[in-house]
């Protein structure tokens, strides 16, 4: 008899530093995860053209732009992907961020079970 196993859902982590890259990657991967990478929205926008993640996970504050500019964009093309944005304590963003689209806001700094649970939320 064989075990199927299920397929690692993929996640898009849009973040350009690399210390909070390097923590959420650590926290996320698992056999539940496949975690990809990107630095800019740029780069966002070129994985998005291949690739259909699961959710995405959308820093704010980016080299090319503001993350909550880019969440409409996200949905327009993609309306199944789930967008988390991931923030420092503006609260203003939050408001904006779930008006544009966002299906969850996480504001930093944030414990890696709730990190872990936001994401499987919407992996659900």
């Amino acid at each position: 008899m064989s075990v199927q196993k299920q397929q690692a859902k993929k996640v898009l982590l849009v973040e350009d530093e690399a210390d909070m890259c390097l923590l959420l990657n650590i926290m996320l991967t698992g056999d539940e995860m496949e975690v990809d990478h990107v630095k800019t929205i740029s780069a966002a926008k070129d994985y998005l053209d291949a690739e259909t993640p699961a959710v995405v996970l959308l820093d704010n504050r980016l080299p090319d732009g503001l993350g909550i500019d880019f969440i409409s964009s996200i949905k327009k093309s993609h309306p199944s992907t789930r967008v988390i944005m991931i923030s420092g304590s503006d609260g203003s963003a939050k408001d904006i961020a779930l008006e544009n689209g966002a299906d969850e806001f996480l504001t930093k700094p944030f414990t890696k079970v709730h990190l872990y649970e936001s994401v499987m939320k919407q992996l659900q």
